[in-house]
């Protein structure tokens, strides 16, 4: 298997769980409606590049969790300026919009996403880097164009569990992003995502595993009740604290001892 192919065990039948409670079927259709006008939305401003403001795309980012029904608390301070390497844990599509309203950046993906019809050219104009992970001998060449990147001054955002997890679970993080930091000479900034009910009981709900397609996802979601994403903005791990990507991987790792310096802030509504 190659090192960019890691699996999941879980799945949408064993894994994922009912929120115990369900918003009417037209406000769940509302949601749904308003989610697909903002990517709309985002998709026709996609040629003006980088000449849109980084708030505006923050926001817009917490717009689309918002439109699905989904509150979003996040703690942490602010992530740096320049090139960084954004790290997050990986359980749901909703994750690259939490991670975007943390710092815009372009992510990571699958090359197989570029051969999609429609939606492979939008992520190609979007500044998308794609990986091919069924080729081993690529990666060092996929290494040296995130490091570019990242020297250039830009985010790169990265999920190095490589699959989505239901939550309750989570893969080890693989190490080549890191690498590609490391030769950059800029922060890693780790992010936590979690899931949870108004009660604050954990919720699979959200999450995007297995055989499940899109659309069910999106719909279980936008037809849930009381979902809140957390987002926790660790203190960015600068150059030089981590002699190597294996240690580095292990410190962002989530189960990683917390670090202090965290700012709460309220519950957005």
């Amino acid at each position: 298997m190659s090192v960019w192919l890691p699996s999941a065990p879980c799945t949408p039948g064993t894994c994922v769980e009912p929120t115990g409670s369900a918003t009417a079927v037209p406000r769940a259709v509302l949601r749904l409606v308003a989610v697909v006008a903002l990517v709309l939305a985002g998709v026709a401003l996609l040629p003006l590049g980088g000449r849109i403001p980084a708030e505006v795309v923050r926001r817009w980012c917490r717009w689309i969790v918002r439109a699905a029904g989904v509150r979003v608390r996040v703690t942490g301070t602010a992530a740096p300026t320049g090139g960084t390497l954004l790290v997050a844990n990986h359980i749901s599509w909703l994750d690259i919009p939490l991670l975007g309203a943390v710092r815009p950046a372009r992510m990571v993906a699958k090359a197989e996403i570029r051969r999609w019809p429609v939606a492979g050219a939008l992520a190609a104009r979007g500044g998308v880097l794609f990986i091919d992970r069924d080729r081993l001998r690529a990666l060092p060449d996929t290494v040296d164009h995130i490091a570019r990147v990242l020297r250039a001054g830009q985010a790169v955002g990265v999920f190095p569990e490589g699959s989505t997890w239901c939550g309750r679970a989570q893969g080890t993080f693989r190490r080549a992003a890191f690498q590609a930091a490391l030769d950059a000479r800029v922060p890693v900034q780790p992010v936590r995502l979690r899931y949870r009910l108004d009660g604050g009981t954990a919720s699979t709900a959200p999450a995007f595993v297995g055989e499940d397609s899109l659309l069910a996802s999106v719909w279980r979601v936008v037809s849930a009740r009381g979902l809140v994403a957390e987002v926790e903005i660790r203190e960015a791990i600068p150059y030089g604290s981590h002699p190597d990507r294996r240690s580095l991987a292990l410190a962002v790792q989530p189960g990683a001892t917390s670090q202090p310096g965290w700012i709460h802030s309220a519950l957005v509504a």
